[in-house]
């Protein structure tokens, strides 16, 4: 498997979403798996302290594309920890 694919060729991720990423160093699905769901949303609401960044539009999508799942498709039980690591 390539995982040095763009970006935007991950579930979950479009332009918009991709455009974050790089904003906070992360190119490709490589430095998104190093960082992890957590670490990218969190990267990109430090890099953005005045917006309100949707849990399920960012987290749940980072989450999604490193498993290759909508967002949609990850269980509650998931979701919830991963809440709790955003904090």
């Amino acid at each position: 498997m390539n995982r040095n694919k763009n970006l935007t060729n991950l579930k979950n991720i479009g332009k918009k979403i991709a455009g974050r990423l790089k904003e906070v160093g992360i190119i490709s699905e490589d430095d998104l798996r190093i960082v992890g769901a957590v670490g990218a949303h969190r990267l990109i609401k430090e890099s953005h302290p005045n917006e309100a960044l949707p849990v399920c539009y960012y987290l749940y999508s980072f989450e999604g594309a490193l498993t290759d799942k909508h967002w949609n498709e990850i269980g509650e039980q998931r979701k919830q920890q991963l809440k709790a690591q955003v904090g």
